[in-house]
């Protein structure tokens, strides 16, 4: 007997798709677009193993078969999974193997189920090895390096028999209020791009048909404009206008489209006050039609479920939503009832067709039809090492006297504060629990790597959180008897509150929060340190003693102006399992700082946005205080000094004719500027050379400050000069018009580099409409 056409893998796979679509009932059909089962209710835990629950084999014989299954490795507070109750990497493998048996020799069709899993920075299971957050991996501004730890976190989680990563690049903070600052690779619309752009290299490889066996499809989250919600608040209304939307919050999404990403996850924000999972402009009209993007889209967990306050019954959400261009669902009651909206005539079956077809299309490309299961297969090597060389690429030295850092020569350190001694707190949201003994605080890499003979004493000094004050005097009294005090203070999504999903899907923290004062669903209204590292901070700063000030972080806290009192000040984001090694480093001088801001570091929540690229309407900044960042972004200090020339361009005109090719495709490009670099100090450095483009005059919208449109590493010995090339193409010089396209329009731009958005010299360039 002939194999069908959808078991030949030497078919096309829309062939293969349009064949196996014609052999499925309407039921069959609904249970591919559903995902509604936690995986951690799937299975459960016994003496002997592991078995499948009643409520998994329920699901898959309701619709003889399953879509997708979400998070069946997922450990956290969300899932209640601990180390006692979960899958461990030994047996990921062969746990995700038995669901997948269950479901292909149990079903009519036999059609693998996907097995979606949260990465977002690395796998979210036990014993997944754990990355720096996503605010970290910005502040290294080295998308290769992160292309290539996102690469070998994917070989983990395929090892484990995970098909989908979920992971969070398409939000870019713009309220560091906002909980979710962590998950963002930062402020600025470009450099969140080129991270995009790495993470599906790294995840999917090449773009293509086919997704090998050791990359994952990934699914970026969220789209689009969750990072612009209103006063921070986690899944609250977003003001956004089209233009707005293009320009700052579709730029990392159309990025990861053209690398060839496997699918968008649709946010719980609205826009224009329709829902993303309901929004057909969003979906289909710019996703589908204007960006060709063939890949699937995923609501957000109980997202569709939201649409029934609008669409009246759950079968008319379901509707709505697969009308929309929403393929898959999370969690939701909505779209089992999809059958009943196709009878009702609520939706057509051709719809209903075309989000399978993209479910199936995935599945073909991950090549689950012909290697169902994933057997053994070796975990890949090298993962932490590329976790703490991003960790150490993060570290960015904000404030420093010049003299006190590196630690050389330094015989008593006195390491104090809340987060000197907390592995828990350097993790970041979205962590399993980790195996005791694992990673390496800040305390502990610095009495690991110091020299021999250094005395290193120890206190804790105040709560992350709270007034309390009793703890000061031993703090105190230990920075007054060193020779330096470093003070490690900040914040930490380390959940130790219970947590559940709210109506919107987001997390809902209940109970105290203990020492949590970051992460998903916890928003804060001030950016001040708390009341007790405040006190701290002044106190220890009074002693006289040189003070470094180390921020472990997952927000911009805004800081106060420590000249005079902190002789450094540096900001290190969430580094992972083993930043407090990687930070050590940096402060004993094994290695250069080399981190700068991927977010605006502000002077007060008053102020806010502080963002660097507003638009640009003269504002000269308020009565009480500046309108400027504390620290701006791309900001960060070396051990050395770099000395910047004025950029020089090929020639100071062009026109609109040579800037043809927006993608830049073909061609050599119509300008080059260059910039001279000089290391004026006497440690090596690796200088972060940035390009911002500003336009001066002309265009059809009012123009920004200035925006990121390129960046180059570049290595310099002592005494050394390199002269840096940046092209002048299409994409530096291109704004959204008032039709919503990627122009480049006439006018007069100023040509920006420097080492910051707020240290910059400028060359001027006319482009003219035509010769």
């Amino acid at each position: 007997m002939t194999d069908p056409l959808y078991r030949d893998p030497t078919a096309p796979v829309p062939a293969r798709v349009r064949d196996l679509l014609a052999r499925m009932t309407l039921t069959e059909k609904v249970g591919q677009v559903n995902q509604r089962m936690y995986g951690w209710h799937a299975y459960e835990r016994t003496p002997s193993g592991y078995r499948l629950t009643e409520a998994f084999r329920t699901e898959v014989a309701t619709f003889d078969g399953m879509g997708a299954l979400y998070g069946l490795q997922r450990a956290d507070p969300w899932s209640g999974v601990t180390a006692e109750t979960g899958i461990g990497a030994a047996d990921g493998a062969r746990v995700s193997d038995t669901v997948q048996r269950h479901v292909v020799e149990n079903t009519r069709l036999g059609i693998p189920v996907l097995m979606v899993e949260e990465m977002p920075h690395g796998h979210q299971a036990l014993d997944g090895t754990l990355l720096p957050v996503n605010l970290a991996v910005g502040a290294t501004w080295n998308p290769e390096l992160y292309e290539e730890a996102v690469a070998s976190a994917a070989a983990e989680l395929r090892a484990r028999g995970g098909h989908v990563a979920l992971v969070s690049a398409l939000d870019v903070v713009r309220d560091p209020r906002w909980g979710r600052a962590e998950e963002c690779f930062g402020e600025d619309p470009y450099l969140a791009a080129r991270f995009t752009e790495a993470l599906v290299r790294g995840a999917q490889g090449a773009p293509g048909e086919q997704i090998a066996p050791d990359r994952a499809a990934v699914v970026l989250k969220h789209f689009a404009g969750q990072g612009a919600t209103v006063g921070g608040r986690n899944s609250a209304a977003t003001e956004l206008g089209i233009r707005e939307l293009h320009e700052i919050h579709l730029e990392a999404a159309l990025a990861g489209v053209r690398a060839g990403a496997a699918g968008v996850m649709a946010a719980y924000n609205e826009f224009d006050g329709l829902p993303c999972a309901a929004n057909r402009e969003l979906l289909t009209g710019i996703l589908r039609e204007k960006w060709g993007f063939t890949g699937v889209v995923m609501a957000d967990g109980l997202a569709l479920d939201r649409l029934v306050r609008l669409a009246g019954d759950p079968a008319v959400a379901a509707a709505t939503a697969l009308s929309a261009g929403c393929d898959l669902s999370l969690w939701d009651a909505c779209y089992p009832r999809l059958a009943e909206a196709v009878d009702r005539g609520l939706v057509e079956e051709r719809a209903l067709d075309a989000a399978v077809g993209r479910v199936l299309a995935l599945k073909f490309r991950l090549g689950l039809f012909e290697e169902s299961y994933t057997g053994e297969r070796p975990a890949p090597a090298g993962l932490r090492e590329l976790s703490q060389r991003l960790a150490r690429e993060s570290v960015t030295l904000l404030t420093h006297d010049g003299n006190t850092l590196p630690l050389s020569g330094r015989a008593r350190i006195a390491v104090l504060g809340p987060n000197a001694d907390s592995v828990p707190q350097q993790l970041g949201d979205y962590t399993a629990p980790q195996r005791p003994g694992s990673g390496l605080s800040l305390l502990a890499g610095l009495r690991a790597a110091a020299p021999s003979g250094t005395e290193i004493t120890y206190a804790r000094g105040c709560d992350l959180v709270g007034a309390d004050r009793s703890a000061l005097p031993e703090a105190v009294a230990l920075a007054a008897e060193a020779d330096v005090a470093i003070l490690v203070l900040g914040g930490s999504s380390a959940r130790a509150a219970e947590t559940h999903f709210d109506t919107n899907g987001a997390a809902q923290v209940t109970g105290d929060l203990v020492d949590m004062t970051c992460g998903e669903g916890v928003d804060l209204a001030e950016l001040t340190l708390p009341q007790s590292q405040s006190a701290l901070l002044y106190a220890i700063t009074a002693t006289g003693v040189p003070v470094v000030v180390v921020l472990i972080q997952g927000r911009s806290h805004a800081l106060p102006d420590l000249t005079g009192r902190a002789a450094a000040v540096l900001g290190v984001w969430y580094p992972g399992p083993w930043g407090g090694q990687a930070v050590a480093e940096v402060l004993l001088g094994a290695a250069e700082p080399t981190g700068r801001l991927p977010v605006s570091v502000p002077r007060s929540a008053a102020q806010l946005p502080v963002f660097y690229n507003g638009k640009d309407h003269g504002y000269r900044g308020y009565v009480d205080q500046p309108a400027t960042a504390r620290h701006p972004f791309g900001h960060g200090l070396s051990y050395t000094t770099v000395e910047y020339g004025a950029p020089c361009l090929t020639r100071p005109a062009a026109t609109i004719a040579e800037f043809a090719e927006v993608d830049g495709a073909g061609g050599a490009p119509p300008l080059v500027c260059s910039v001279e670099v000089r290391n004026t100090g006497t440690r090596p450095v690796r200088e972060t050379v940035q390009l911002y483009v500003r336009r001066v005059l002309g265009g059809t919208s009012w123009p920004r400050v200035r925006e990121l449109r390129g960046f180059h590493h570049t290595e310099l010995a002592p005494g050394e000069t390199a002269e840096v090339f940046f092209t002048i193409d299409a994409r530096t010089l291109v704004s959204v018009s008032r039709s919503g396209e990627h122009e480049v329009e006439p006018g007069e731009f100023a040509i920006e580099t420097g080492p910051s958005s707020a240290h910059i010299q400028s060359a001027g360039l006319t482009v003219h409409a035509s010769r």
